[in-house]
């Protein structure tokens, strides 16, 4: 089914088209350019578990030159994509609120299934996670557990020994560890709580923060939408941040619906999403009722850039619960 026809059966699901177009022109009226530029941006390496590679739950952020910031880009949405994360916004405080005090830790639940390579084999790794985090500062005085769950193959490619050492401790508890080695982030791109409860609350504002500092490289709108995903995954916002979140996250061009989407635990969904560089659309996923954030997939739309066929699912996530504590576990 081609784009329009997918828009087109969206559309007959969804009320009330005349508000979302009203929705859609509110969004996108008094936009401004993103914050004043700079040259770093960040990348997040993650380990995982026991002797593999790196230890478990062991988290390096490295930050690196690029080239200089964008100017604003043009806001051209849709009205269907506009849809799913203004509904997103509306529901944003529909539950009822946590307010963790300092001192505490945000605690969060995950399954997952991202990319491993080593030696140039690729396969899925696979695994159900614990984190504690505290509510304010560096991930460093974070806890981590995590349980390695079988791996996959990565499609269109068998799976290589390399994953056997996954494989062995499938279904083995994992001990608590360090969540992170260090935690080098620029200020911008802090995701604690105390630093997220005072984003702004309204659109422009929140775009503005998206945009800050991204380099003009031609990926500044996806380096954008990946940024939004840094504020949904282990991360907690208050609803009117969480909100605003959503309705900025509808101005970013390239921005698409998907009727049919899943999370890592099988929960079904629809999806804002946008293509990657690597020919991977990638989605966030949420309820079809409520509009709760469920998690994050990774689907095939380019055969020769993901080196796997198109449709194939070679990432995933699900968020499963989130908590709060006086303290985590104690480290091993």
């Amino acid at each position: 089914m081609d784009e329009l026809a997918q828009l087109n059966d969206f559309r007959s699901e969804v009320p009330a088209q005349e508000d979302l177009r009203a929705e859609a022109e509110r969004l996108m009226a008094g936009m401004s350019a993103p914050a004043r530029p700079d040259i770093r941006r960040l990348g997040l390496r993650a380990a995982l578990a026991g002797g593999l590679a790196a230890a478990v739950g062991a988290a390096v952020f490295l930050v690196q030159s690029r080239p200089a910031p964008a100017p604003s880009p043009p806001l051209i949405r849709t009205v269907a994509a506009v849809e799913v994360l203004s509904r997103a916004a509306e529901h944003a405080g529909s539950h009822p609120e946590l307010r963790p005090r300092p001192g505490q830790f945000l605690v969060y639940e995950s399954q997952s299934m991202d990319t491993s390579e080593e030696d140039g084999e690729i396969w899925l790794s696979r695994s159900r996670r614990t984190i504690w985090l505290p509510v304010e500062g560096s991930a460093v005085k974070g806890v981590l557990r995590e349980e390695l769950l079988a791996p996959l193959p990565y499609p269109g490619h068998p799976l290589p020994p390399a994953a056997r050492a996954e494989q062995a401790l499938v279904g083995k508890p994992g001990r608590p560890e360090r969540a992170a080695d260090f935690d080098d982030r620029a200020e911008f791109l802090r995701n604690d709580y105390a630093y997220v409860s005072k984003l702004p609350t309204d659109t422009e504002g929140m775009r503005r923060h998206l945009y800050t500092r991204v380099p003009n490289d031609g990926l500044q709108n996806y380096e954008a939408w990946n940024r939004v995903g840094g504020l949904l995954d282990e991360s907690y916002l208050p609803a009117a941040q969480r909100a605003a979140l959503f309705r900025a996250a509808a101005t970013i061009p390239g921005v698409v619906t998907v009727k049919e989407a899943q999370d890592a635990a099988g929960r079904e969904g629809i999806a804002a999403a946008m293509v990657s560089p690597n020919g991977v659309r990638e989605e966030y996923v949420f309820d079809r009722k409520t509009y709760d954030y469920l998690g994050r997939r990774g689907v095939v739309v380019d055969a020769k850039l993901a080196d796997a066929p198109v449709g194939s699912v070679v990432s995933s996530s699900a968020q499963l619960k989130v908590g709060v504590v006086d303290r985590p576990p104690a480290v091993e």
